[in-house]
């Protein structure tokens, strides 16, 4: 299920960016006394109480219609509100109730979104400080202070129990997220495999704005399939509408077992291709690098060849993921993409047995000397499988500061040697064994 969104909302100055700052813990919005400082929205995945959610920061709303700029952040801050499932509602409790916070409070009633009143700038506990407030409609504020981090445990608990309940995705479908910058043919793509029109195809980058689920069956395989709207560079990202897409997009990701990330051959893999594709790599998701407008290049016998070198040189990162050549306008090996999804599918699913894994262990181990530092020797006790969707592999060792990436690379490869995983991830754990 994707993460929850939490929006922050407020006037300029009220301390949205430091409260943003202070749950994130880090300084990634900037944090100036000049009002109207944010105004690029950001967002940061965090959690609480063992729940994950994405935080969005939000330009303060001025109320001056008369200002291009201030009319924009207006436009991305309602686009915030939009996309959110709960919203924070700061209030400057020190300076009191500003006509501008009824303005806003009468747009955020409008949403009928769990939303909470947060009175920032408390130095110091209060509670008279609230009474100002009810005015508002909204009931009680929670007083806090960012910069002090007064009353944020209070806040986030509850956020957290405001959290829409998670709905059951169906278990029996293959989720499948298309993913690319824009124009690269992912509308093309996904009218090509239903075999009909079902969403727009423009020539015209962006013409995707919002990500569309659309179920059917193939030779007996449910699937759900998801056309995202094109990733833009963050330099290109100036309207909110392109903001929110790719917010979208990555909720799209977080959803999907699959991930087909579209690529135009026409134009070989530009800086932002590796930036989607890393989207998917983060999610722990598995990957099919499907190359579009393949009908558009001129070929001899080592063309593909060459191509498949190439990005496995600039994409080493996902060097296990399939790639296909396609023409989405043509429909030129359209039709190997599906039985590649599900094939692709059930490895990022599969499970080895604890028996099995050992054996592979103990020759791998056998072929291989692991690492060592100081004279001390890394030893690896055993493995097991833990989890599927991304296949992860526990490894019980005398020290993990001894795990090495190479011989987690190697062991990596020993697995996908003997067992597969063809376009899914594997994670590793590893753990030091309690000493007897």
């Amino acid at each position: 299920m994707p993460k929850p969104i939490v929006a922050i909302v407020g006037r300029p100055n009220v301390g949205k960016s430091t409260l943003f700052n202070r749950v994130i813990g880090e300084r990634l919005a900037i944090v100036e006394d000049i009002p109207g400082i944010t105004r690029d929205r950001l967002y940061r995945e965090t959690a609480w109480m063992e729940k994950t959610f994405l935080l969005v920061d939000t330009g303060g709303i001025t109320g001056n219609k008369n200002d291009p700029l201030d009319v924009k952040v207006y436009n991305q801050v309602k686009l915030a509100i939009e996309e959110a499932d709960v919203i924070w509602f700061v209030v400057d409790a020190r300076e009191g109730l500003h006509p501008l916070d009824q303005e806003i409070a009468d747009l955020l009633r409008k949403t009928k979104k769990p939303l909470i009143l947060v009175g920032n700038k408390v130095d110091t506990y209060d509670p008279s400080l609230a009474s100002e407030f009810y005015a508002l409609g909204l009931g009680p504020p929670i007083l806090v202070s960012a910069e002090h981090a007064l009353n944020l445990g209070d806040l986030l608990d509850q956020t957290v129990a405001e959290f829409p309940v998670q709905q059951k995705e169906e278990e029996d479908a293959i989720r499948v997220a298309l993913i690319g910058r824009p124009n690269t043919g992912k509308s093309s793509l996904l009218n090509a495999l239903l075999g009909e029109e079902r969403v727009i195809v423009s020539p015209i980058p962006g013409t995707t704005r919002d990500a569309i689920d659309t179920p059917f069956q193939y030779q007996g395989t449910n699937y759900i399939l998801v056309d995202t709207a094109g990733i833009r560079r963050k330099a290109k990202v100036e309207e909110a509408v392109e903001y929110y897409s790719v917010l979208r997009a990555i909720r799209a990701v977080e959803r999907a077992d699959v991930v087909l990330v579209v690529l135009d051959a026409t134009d070989f893999l530009a800086e932002q291709d590796k930036k989607v594709a890393g989207i998917a790599y983060e999610a722990g998701k598995a990957v099919i690098l499907v190359v579009n407008k393949w009908d558009l290049v001129e070929k001899d016998d080592r063309t593909a060849k060459t191509y498949v070198e190439k990005l496995r040189t600039e994409l080493s990162f996902l060097d296990y993921a399939p790639v296909l050549f396609i023409s989405a306008k043509t429909g030129q090996r359209v039709q190997k993409v599906l039985p590649e999804v599900f094939n692709v599918a059930n490895e990022f699913s599969k499970r080895i047995p604890t028996r099995a894994l050992n054996a592979l262990l103990r020759e791998a181990l056998f072929r291989h000397q692991p690492p060592s530092h100081k004279g001390q020797q890394l030893r690896v006790y055993y493995a097991t499988q833990v989890k599927v969707k991304p296949p992860t592999f526990q490894l019980w060792v005398n020290d993990p500061s001894l795990m090495h990436f190479s011989f987690r690379r190697f062991l990596e490869n020993q697995i996908r040697e003997n067992f597969g995983f063809i376009g899914s991830p594997i994670h590793f754990l590893v753990r030091a064994r309690a000493k007897e």
